[in-house]
């Protein structure tokens, strides 16, 4: 793992000798003190350490395993941080993404995903073998990807520690997913009589549903399946079932609360994601905090400088598609500091559009070149991404830690 500060890293000016990530971090360095160039995302530590705790707090008086989403951040130290206040696993997507999990030490993982690459699955079959406590998950909708990881096993040499798959339900128009409790229920047959692989449960992804009533509806019908291959013998009673995003997880805990076979105990595994850093669009339409008891707060903020005032109404600010997500709408201006001064204010104002470094901000405010804006993101799982080194401020924004990204 890269420990230091560098030249290469986006935001931070540095353009002498690396610095080693710790002494950097424990150096009292002021966001606004010369140490940083624009723009540069910062996370709140205050927001951050809330959202942490709050979901944590929200998995336990559910009875629900948390395995937050680690796609969103790609940060091993915000996993350590989520497994530190309670996590049971890291979920994530892809192979290269679990890769670099186990590297950060992480001890159960969840890829919510179909693994078809040979490669990857021979790692995973290699892995098992090496540590009999790690745990690796994977999801399968077809036969080709059971014959996939049976293939793994064999090759490796196996059998006895098979490879771990839940078996995906999907829905009619949604992404991968076996589109039927029925058509679900053939491939658990499947699995469960191939040799090499082992059938630890079931999963899905509600990601596409739009109404409360339709998520239900959707969990509804992954604890049916996972209830009917335990009576059937496929599965054990603590099998696990999975789903949650951060838009519905509300509704899967009031869902998977009842209605299991009596002798059933299911892993009830809560995958959501987006909830560490929360954002200012996105999920503060789509928060389950909007319809229960409790908050999220967002953690992000992109500072960026004023480079041209070229119209009545009109600025130009350095940020743009390389910089803040734009796939779910654009940066939110938050706040304003104007050039000279050492407080910021509120600032009303609408981002029209951005290009690759610029972004055309609309306000009456009177914005001037060198005024350094804050915005909010409007989606953060295509904000971290944009940045490899990201420092964590406190309410001063005095830098307290860094959080390094590996996507």
């Amino acid at each position: 793992m890269d420990e230091q500060v560098c030249w290469a890293d986006k935001g931070f000016w540095e353009p002498g000798e690396p610095i080693d990530s710790t002494t950097y971090a424990a150096s009292g360095r002021h966001l606004f003190d010369g140490s940083f160039t624009w723009p540069v995302m910062v996370l709140k530590s205050g927001a951050l350490d809330h959202n942490v705790v709050t979901l944590a707090g929200f998995a336990d008086e559910h009875g629900l395993l948390l395995a937050p989403h680690g796609k969103t951040t790609m940060a091993p130290s915000l996993y350590q941080q989520q497994l530190d206040a309670g996590a049971w696993a890291i979920t994530v997507a892809s192979p290269s993404q679990a890769l670099v999990a186990r590297r950060a030490g992480v001890r159960r993982v969840l890829v919510a995903n179909e693994i078809l690459d040979h490669s990857a699955l021979s790692w995973v079959a290699s892995e098992r073998a090496a540590d009999p406590e790690f745990l690796h998950l994977h999801l399968v909708d077809s036969v080709e990807g059971v014959e996939a990881a049976a293939e793994a096993s064999a090759l490796v040499g196996v059998e006895d520690r098979p490879l771990s798959v839940l078996i995906d339900l999907g829905f009619v128009g949604g992404r991968t997913g076996c589109r039927s409790v029925e058509e679900a229920l053939e491939l658990g047959r499947v699995v469960a009589s191939t040799s090499g692989v082992f059938l630890a449960g079931v999963a899905g992804y509600e990601g596409g549903l739009k109404t409360v009533e339709a998520a239900g509806g959707y969990f509804d019908d992954l604890r049916r399946l996972a209830s009917t291959l335990f009576t059937e013998g496929l599965v054990a009673a603590d099998a696990i079932v999975s789903a949650g995003g951060s838009a519905f997880f509300d509704v899967l805990a009031e869902r998977w609360s009842t209605g299991w076979p009596a002798e059933m105990t299911p892993r009830k595994v809560l995958r959501s994601g987006a909830y560490v850093s929360h954002d200012h669009g996105t999920y503060t339409d789509k928060t389950p905090y909007n319809r229960i008891e409790g908050s999220l707060e967002p953690a992000l903020e992109i500072w960026a400088q004023v480079v041209s005032a070229p119209e009545p109404g009109l600025v130009i600010v350095g940020m743009g598609k390389r910089d803040a997500p734009y796939d779910s709408g654009q940066p939110i201006p938050l706040a304003v500091r104007r050039n000279g001064h050492d407080r910021a204010e509120p600032l009303e104002g609408a981002v029209e559009k951005m290009d690759d470094q610029h972004a055309y901000l609309h306000t009456d405010a009177g914005l001037r070149p060198g005024d350094l804006v804050a915005f909010g993101i409007s989606h953060p799982c295509t904000a971290f991404d944009k940045w490899r080194l990201i420092p964590v401020v406190d309410g001063d924004y005095v830098v307290t830690d860094l959080v390094r990204t590996y996507f």
